[in-house]
């Protein structure tokens, strides 16, 4: 059921920023949340899909324990390596080539994608910068009755080894950098494939949504140029400017998203400047189609991801 946006917080101000998509959390200071603000930010994310908190005073030790509030933690990343000892952040620093300027839900190539993910600014760009967020419960709602029902029957392999994370070292290393070329070998250092529904019934409104993004690169029982074809066709409702929302950030910034019912995307329009983000994110649930058939891990083993808290 969908979530009820005119009822959603009390001690938490919200301003909505789009109709179908985000709002901007007021009344909170992130080191010292109470029980029944944290409860008011999942409302939140339950009904807006992506919320932002301006102008925090977090440090890295902060932001886990706040993450860990609404959910037990997954390490940084399945691949990328850590940074200053915090197995539970994930840097994403453009100096170190951490720019990944595609659509994506976060770490879809493991059978149990994060739940929420918690990012706030360290350092920002003079221009540019921002971020974009889709909801896939609204691209879901907009497709035809027909692509609707191709979708609720299709699978797809999500992976970190397709093209985007493994390209042609000699002929990409002009134009993306030496940092980019080694941030991607190490996002690639270990491949992980998961098959997925395409369509997934959120586990806490049962709204559904379409689970594909830049890590999904085939469709089961779809040859190549088909798969190609259907997954842009379906991703072309998760961009479609009514379903997103744009973020202009301030350092402190942070957002706090959830992975079950969006995409983003980081503009990397900033040149040489330094953008520097650190994400958290709690850990997932298993995922299951509308059949009941569940996600299925092809290759890799997440478990080292998901520890227990």
């Amino acid at each position: 059921m969908a979530i009820d946006t005119d009822t959603v917080a009390t001690t938490v101000g919200v301003r909505r920023l789009t109709g179908r998509i985000g709002a901007e959390l007021s009344g909170l200071d992130l080191r010292h949340v109470t029980n029944t603000q944290i409860a008011e930010v999942r409302a939140a994310l339950l009904a807006y899909r992506v919320v932002f908190i301006r102008r925090q005073d977090l440090g890295a030790r902060e932001q886990i324990e706040f993450a860990r509030r609404l959910g037990p933690l997954t390490q940084g990343h399945p691949t990328l390596p850590v940074v200053d000892g915090e197995e539970l952040i994930l840097d994403l620093d453009s100096l170190a080539g951490g720019a990944a300027n595609h659509w994506h839900t976060d770490v879809t190539f493991v059978d149990r994608p994060p739940m929420f993910s918690i990012l706030r600014a360290l350092i920002l760009p003079e221009v540019g910068g921002d971020t974009l967020w889709a909801s896939t419960v609204a691209a879901y709602a907009d497709l035809p009755e027909d692509l609707r029902q191709l979708a609720d029957q299709l699978r797809a392999v999500h992976s970190n080894g397709h093209d985007y994370a493994r390209p042609d070292v000699v002929a990409l290393r002009a134009k993306i950098g030496e940092a980019r070329l080694a941030n991607l070998a190490a996002f690639a250092s270990e491949v992980f494939e998961t098959e997925h529904p395409v369509v997934r019934v959120h586990p806490e409104t049962g709204e559904r949504a379409l689970l594909l993004g830049g890590f999904a690169h085939r469709l089961v029982g779809h040859s190549s140029s088909e798969s190609v074809d259907l997954i842009r066709i379906f991703q072309s409702y998760v961009t479609r400017p009514e379903n997103v929302v744009r973020w202009t950030w301030q350092e402190g910034d942070v957002a706090i998203w959830d992975n079950r019912s969006t995409q983003h995307y980081a503009i990397y329009d900033y040149g040489e400047d330094r953008r520097r983000m650190q994400r958290v994110t709690t850990a997932g649930t298993p995922i299951a189609g509308l059949d009941g058939r569940p996600s299925v891990a092809l290759q890799g083993d997440s478990a080292l991801y998901n520890l227990p808290d």
